[in-house]
């Protein structure tokens, strides 16, 4: 039992949907901390409106609630449920400790009794108040950016006038930097100021001395009742004070400090948390660091609660920050716990990293037009990836290799920036590609010293970017044939990619792998195991490198693998990569599903994915994590070295799906519908082609794979004309064109992003009615639809911007006939084995097919949700042949309608066009349960259904 024994009941509030600035990093530590709770025999409630999430999941707590995040909700949940006996509010983010800030003062809480554990709201009031926290700060000791708060406009204009430029704006109780700005001109202040005010629920900001260049660090931290506390890891961001820690290159542990600060940093952290309030938990500090041999350190700021830094430090170090802070909030102490890892040592120590963890952002400004694409102290990115190597060198490889951006790594790819100009506004207006840009620069021959001045990287950073070109330049000396053992390993080490030797070599990548056998240059395995080695580890969590071979007395020549591959039979499942615009946390929902139906079957379980923020990420999730790139040399060496039965791609999005065809060609099982199938359905010519064979209509196409082509076929279809590219994610590049000059703009644009792609041109059905349908289909044909949503905006805005009603609630029933039909003939035609989602426009009560996805999609987990039933747990049984479609007992439960809800994050581009089209632009989603179509919101939303739609 929990040492507080009075906690029987305990709410949990999640994070909502995903927005830019809170992503499903909080997911990842509310799930942790769900399975902690569970584990002491607490019953959990969990308040959440995200469908997408495996949070949320009916298995993760006992009673989900899926409702509006507001106290309504809250006061709803606590009439239903009146043993509640507290809250832990630090497990949602900002949104969950806003909306527990709120209920405290409208005296929710103590109305019905509930404790507040894991914080207290004191100490989230001193961290939020800049001004209470400066206070406290000079009272401790510790030093800060010379600041002032502003609570109104003039305020805000007597301390610039103070200051001078340049300042730093930052809005109290916001979000991912909402609000924040770095003013460099007196002109833009009035402006950013007027913005910050308005940004902030308190309409407060602070304004503080801008610490250009200085270097920024972050420290994660955990106390117990006993004031025991330890720092669990530290992290240096590559990228200098003035960019937003969720916007920089991350790196740990701390490459460039002293020890001397470093324990200085240390002493400062614990001080710090202690001042602030009386709790036990998590928290991560930021500091600022001089870039001078003084190193003077000053706070940046405290965060009470678990923070997206914390899924990062759990998955680098292997420590789970949210468990363990949970099962502080309910009374344990730390040296009570076991290490998570080692099972054998305590949960009161510090991690010791033997290798380095590289994070690198993921951005979508495609989906943004008009936007303004530099860094800065507002959070830009949807997702991030990290890489793990035994050096700084390899794990920046592999974190770049993982960003799913047609790049191979740094430089030896051919894709690497020339224009000198361009170079230098790009390191001097920090963009997002600028860890690229770098090597270009060296590359170049612009000096060391030069970029520094521009960047204020550490010196450090930009040696080791010299390293590797250098080593590339040496490589590029020689032919495949002349490459000596000593230099191919050299460059493996570093993490240079095959493609990318082959690319200095002049050779195919085929040939670097061959010669990478013939000298026995092979991956090694290797444990993520806290401590270095210094205990036996037993989770099986690892990551590749390349190692020199060890000879022992006895003359025995060997290289240390830690991956002991056992005899069982075993599934691969692909994961879905960082999270970006069109594929996100659903797909993660996804996998993890699937990774417990194929060890319901009996098989052992290996999951290959890159995204730290994600439950597919867990330690403890699958039987065997590979922590590397979805990235096509480390899965082949992977799957070589553990010789599964085959692998899923259909759970991890466009990400996994794009590497079936290597799979195939290699002769690498793949488990469900397979390749051939999938190829059909995503080359939109050939699948055209199917759906003609079958009489099953859809709009008049043509394919083109140049302008010329695009042209002739305008003058047979008619305008407007819905131009689509094949193999894509989220509408990437879909445009309605309604002249020939707009078509041929849009197709040689497309064509120059996307080189040899095959364009669909259809007519474009202006004014039909949108639906899709996901279904389960088995190898003998069998097909069971699991739901057919109805899109409340017309056909024409992006799937996945559209309200989506669930089940339809306006189609007749000759409509739903006909899409019943063609989900039946086209999952069959395409010999779907496990899950498809087709797409349909309704016109003149004929149905037509826009598109089918013989794979899981973005709507299965809300579908799921909605109707209370594990279909994917179902799919993946049907895909490993272990079950039929016959076989289940489906009986989904709904009475009312759920409908899911695009959310957007708009704010983050203030002057972005927003409205919606056939590209999708929502970051995440809720859902949204109503008794009937009389209900208000869904009156409000059918009445506005047209008046976002653009071409």
């Amino acid at each position: 039992m929990p040492k507080n024994s009075k906690l029987k009941s305990i709410l949990i509030i999640g994070s909502g949907p995903i927005v830019i600035g809170q992503a499903c990093e909080f997911d990842y530590s509310g799930s942790q901390s769900l399975r902690s709770l569970k584990e002491d025999g607490i019953e959990t409630i969990l308040i959440n409106s995200n469908p997408a999430t495996i949070m949320t999941d009916p298995s993760m707590a006992d009673h989900v609630y899926l409702l509006p995040l507001n106290t309504k909700s809250i006061i709803k949940i606590l009439k239903e449920h009146p043993q509640i006996d507290a809250v832990l509010p630090t497990m949602g983010g900002q949104t969950a400790l806003n909306l527990c800030i709120e209920a405290d003062e409208k005296g929710i809480w103590k109305d019905f009794g509930v404790e507040l554990i894991g914080v207290d709201i004191n100490a989230i009031n001193i961290t939020e108040d800049r001004e209470q926290f400066r206070e406290l700060m000079e009272k401790i000791g510790v030093g800060m950016a010379p600041q002032a708060t502003a609570t109104s406009f003039l305020k805000g204009k007597e301390i610039a006038q103070e200051f001078g430029f340049p300042l730093c704006i930052r809005s109290s109780f916001t979000l991912g930097g909402a609000g924040a700005a770095i003013v460099y001109e007196e002109e833009d202040f009035d402006k950013l100021l007027r913005r910050g005010l308005e940004i902030s629920p308190i309409h407060e900001v602070m304004i503080d001395k801008a610490m250009m260049g200085w270097k920024e660090y972050e420290l994660e931290l955990l106390r117990d009742k006993n004031d025991n506390v330890v720092i669990i890891c530290s992290i240096e961001n590559m990228d200098p004070m003035g960019i937003h820690t969720g916007d920089s290159i991350t790196v740990a542990p701390a490459m460039t400090l002293s020890d001397r600060t470093y324990q200085k940093m240390r002493d400062m952290a614990i001080k710090m948390m202690r001042s602030i309030g009386d709790f036990e938990g998590g928290c991560n500090v930021q500091f600022a660091v001089s870039p001078d041999e003084k190193e003077e350190i000053i706070a940046i700021e405290i965060n009470p609660r678990v923070s997206r830094s914390s899924a990062l430090a759990s998955k680098a170090t292997g420590y789970p920050i949210a468990k363990i802070a949970t099962k502080l909030a309910i009374g344990y102490t730390l040296d009570e716990l076991d290490n998570q890892i080692t099972k054998s040592t305590s949960a009161l120590f510090e991690p010791t990293l033997d290798y380095v963890i590289v994070k690198i952002p993921r951005w979508n400004f495609d989906k943004f037009e008009g936007s303004d694409r530099t860094l800065g102290l507002q959070m830009k990115a949807v997702g991030e990836v990290m890489g793990i190597g035994r050096s700084f060198q390899e794990a920046l490889h592999k974190a770049t290799q993982s960003l799913e951006i047609k790049r191979n790594g740094l430089g030896a790819d051919g894709k690497g920036y020339s224009d000198y100009n361009q170079i230098i506004d790009k390191l001097t207006h920090a963009s997002w590609d600028r860890v690229f840009v770098i090597y270009d620069a060296i590359a170049m021959g612009i000096p060391l010293s030069q970029i520094y001045d521009i960047t204020k990287i550490d010196m450090w950073y930009l040696k080791q970017y010299e390293e590797l070109f250098q080593l590339e330049k040496e490589i590029s000396t020689y032919t495949i044939d002349t490459l000596d053992k000593d230099l191919l390993l050299e460059a493996k080490q570093k993490g240079y990619g095959d493609r990318q030797i082959a690319h200095m070599l002049g050779c195919l990548e085929s040939q670097v792998y061959n010669k990478r056998d013939e000298f026995n240059i092979q991956r090694v395995f290797k444990l993520v195991d806290t401590c270095a080695a210094e205990f036996t580890a037993k989770t099986p969590y690892y990551y590749s490198t390349f190692e020199n071979v060890v000879e022992t007395a006895s003359g025995e020549v060997y290289t240390h693998n830690e991956s002991v591959v056992s005899d069982k039979k075993k599934i691969v499942v692909l994961g879905s990569g960082p999270n970006r615009i069109g594929q996100g946390i659903e797909f993660d929902y996804c996998c993890v599903h699937g990774v417990l139906a194929a060890a319901e079957c009996g098989y052992e379980t290996i999951m290959i994915n890159c995204n730290p923020e994600t439950v597919s990420t867990d330690f403890d999730t699958a039987d065997k994590l590979y922590f590397e790139p979805v990235f096509w040399e480390h899965i082949y060496d992977i799957i070589r070295h553990e010789k599964p039965e085959g692998v899923i791609v259909q759970l991890g999005g466009q990400t996994a799906l794009k590497l079936a065809e290597k799979l195939t060609k290699y002769g690498i099982k793949i488990i469900g519908t397979s390749f051939e199938s999938l190829d059909l359905a995503e080359d939109r010519g050939s699948f055209s082609t199917l759906l003609k064979e079958h009489n099953i209509p859809y709009p008049e196409f043509g394919v083109a794979e140049n302008a010329d082509e695009a042209l002739e076929l305008a003058d047979q279809l008619d305008f407007p004309i819905l131009v689509r590219p094949s193999y894509v994610l989220g509408g990437q590049g879909m445009k309605i064109v309604i002249n020939k000059e707009e078509l041929v703009e849009h197709v040689v644009d497309l064509l120059r992003k996307i080189p040899n792609n095959k364009l669909l041109l259809d007519h474009y059905l202006d004014g039909a009615i949108e639906a899709e349908a996901d279904a389960i289909c088995d190898a003998d044909g069998n097909v069971y639809i699991i739901g057919i949503m109805e899109h409340i905006e017309p056909c024409g805005v992006h799937s996945g911007d559209s309200n989506a009603t669930l089940p339809a609630f306006n189609l007749g029933d000759l409509v739903m006939q006909q899409i019943i039909d063609h989900t039946h003939t086209i999952a069959k035609a395409l010999n779907t084995v496990g899950l498809i989602n087709i797409q349909f426009a309704i016109k003149n009560d004929i149905v037509y097919i826009i598109e089918a996805n013989p794979r899981a999609s973005r709507t299965v987990p809300f579908i799921a949700k909605a109707y209370k039933e594990p279909y994917v747990n179902y799919a993946t049984k049907v895909m490993l042949g272990e079950k039929k479609v016959t076989d289940f007992d489906f009986k989904p439960q709904l009475d009312g309608y759920a409908i899911k809800q695009p959310v957007f994050s708009f704010n983050k581009f203030p002057n972005v066009d927003k409205r919606l089209g056939p590209e999708m632009k929502s970051t995440g989603e809720s859902i949204l349960f109503i008794d009937s179509l009389k209900d208000d919101e869904f009156y409000d939303l059918y009445s506005r259904r047209k008046m976002y739609l653009s071409k």
